[in-house]
């Protein structure tokens, strides 16, 4: 009986001996926010996590030495952000709150509970943005619907279809930096 007890723990403890073919690193951290007003106290919980993923590459994978040197490569960085505000949580894999120009204008982009709102310089709601399945935005503002996307410069670039002419035009939102 002994024998078969020592016979399966070893088996156990092997399992976990096995090398990483990835580096992961993660780290959380959680911001709390209490705002009081005359409506009462509310708690805005912030939850950003970050996580780094590198695969571990050897220099020399074919040679017999047994201590092997590690070659660089690269570190894919994701981050995810958890908003909770009222009991609803939403989650933001970035943040593209922002103050964008167009033609001289400064809009404001910022975060609402279903996608961003957009607002004119003075203040006004002119449009939404909602994300889609595909890591792209439907910009809706008043009859006007159209298609975006932030490009690598995190400009916001809108494609609407005119129906008249049978074309796309292309407009491009500057961040402000």
């Amino acid at each position: 009986m002994k024998i078969i007890v020592l016979g399966m723990a070893a088996f156990l403890f092997s399992l976990n001996i096995q090398a990483q073919n990835k580096n992961v690193k993660t780290e959380v951290k959680t911001n709390i926010t209490t705002i009081k007003n005359s409506q009462g106290e509310k708690k805005l919980v912030e939850t950003k996590e970050i996580k780094e993923v590198q695969n571990l590459e050897l220099n020399d994978a074919d040679s017999s030495i047994l201590n092997k040197d590690v070659k660089e490569s690269p570190v894919e960085v994701t981050a995810t952000t958890k908003i909770t505000a009222d009991g609803v949580t939403k989650v933001i894999d970035v943040d593209r709150s922002a103050y964008y120009e167009l033609d001289g204008k400064k809009y404001q982009v910022s975060s609402d509970k279903k996608g961003y709102s957009v607002f004119m310089p003075d203040g006004k709601k002119s449009a939404v943005l909602r994300k889609t399945s595909n890591n792209n935005y439907i910009y809706k503002a008043g009859n006007v619907t159209s298609f975006g996307h932030f490009n690598s410069d995190g400009n916001m670039i809108l494609e609407t279809y005119d129906d008249k002419t049978d074309t796309i035009t292309i407009t491009t939102y500057h961040i402000e930096k």
